[in-house]
């Protein structure tokens, strides 16, 4: 199919379901509430069995972020104004300031896989020249930064607990990250703050710390493999253009059901990165429709284990390699 016959099709597929869109906030915030509360009553039992309930309870708090996701692409309800309203209010529990991140996101449509325009709601990538004309405490920092730990541990932390508090990408912007941003937080505050009356602070926190960490995590390996697998494809200037970024510079991460129903279908990402109006809950039928769409950019979830290993974009390759490749040559 042609780029333009594809993108005509999509088009059929973005009409928001209001009953759909209903149901789906059911399915989501009832079962988090609930493995919710089994964690704060499973402490009298164990911690063990705080930490096991904190798994199947972060899978939740992902499901809600990629309703907060489809929120800010304005594709979760026809109302713009009830997409906005639901984002903010679910930014509370995301610890995500909605409209501050919908213009980091924005960006990271606009500019996924464009080699000049990195940056911004994307992860750090260098090309192998420019991580060899580092200096060897910039390729230190850089190994680090890529290592799995800080990658899927520390900085999914960090981001969620931390850098969402402040608006740093967009001191330029005026007054509206300030407020969204501002305003999240007093929310936040508000919310664990008579959480922690009503149940204690340190319950509260033994809770849902495990449950933000494993969440955030979850969600940056999600993102990871989204767009740093090894045959993506990354252009300069005027070889960049929109449909090759969404079809080859996002995957398919192939997930089994029940793990492709908790992430919200978001792994179907290079159709989402085509037409991002289109319901998370509507791109599996965009691949019963068209088949032959599912093996673009494929990866499965043995697949996807290998790549946190692939760190440096080989400009001569053409694709991703890891620091032993891009070095060995």
């Amino acid at each position: 199919m042609q780029p333009a016959d594809l993108t005509r099709t999509l088009l059929r597929y973005r009409d928001p379901d209001l009953r759909r869109a209903l149901f789906e906030i059911g399915v989501t915030a009832v079962p988090l509430v609930l493995l919710w509360g089994l964690m704060w009553l499973s402490l009298d039992v164990g911690y063990w069995l705080t930490l096991l309930l904190a798994l199947p309870t972060a899978a939740f708090m992902v499901r809600l972020f990629i309703i907060q996701h489809d929120c800010g692409h304005g594709a979760f309800f026809s109302h713009p104004a009830a997409n906005a309203w639901l984002g903010r209010v679910l930014g509370v529990f995301t610890l995500t300031p909605f409209d501050y991140w919908k213009r980091n996101h924005a960006i990271h449509h606009g500019t996924a896989s464009n080699l000049d325009r990195r940056g911004i709601g994307d992860i750090d990538t260098l090309t192998v020249e420019e991580y060899r004309g580092r200096s060897r405490l910039g390729r230190l920092w850089y190994r680090c930064y890529r290592s799995a730990p800080v990658m899927f541990v520390i900085g999914p932390a960090y981001m969620f607990l931390l850098q969402h508090r402040l608006p740093l990408h967009q001191m330029r912007q005026g007054w509206r990250p300030w407020v969204s941003t501002m305003a999240t937080n007093l929310a936040i505050a508000a919310m664990v703050a008579g959480l922690a009356w009503l149940l204690g602070l340190k319950p509260f926190l033994m809770v849902h710390l495990p449950v933000m960490a494993l969440a955030a995590s979850m969600g940056v390996w999600l993102f990871y493999v989204q767009h740093q697998f090894e045959d993506v494809r990354w252009a300069r200037g005027a070889d960049w253009g929109h449909h090759d970024a969404a079809m080859l510079g996002s995957s398919h991460y192939d997930l089994p059901g029940p793990l492709r129903w908790l992430s919200g279908n978001i792994g179907i990402h290079h159709i989402h990165h085509l037409n991002s109006r289109i319901p998370y809950y509507r791109l599996p039928k965009v691949l019963k429709d068209h088949p032959e769409l599912k093996a673009v950019g494929r990866v499965t979830l043995r697949d996807s284990l290998r790549l946190a290993r692939l760190s440096l974009w080989c400009e001569r390759q053409q694709k991703l390699v890891s620091f032993k490749t891009a070095l060995s040559r």
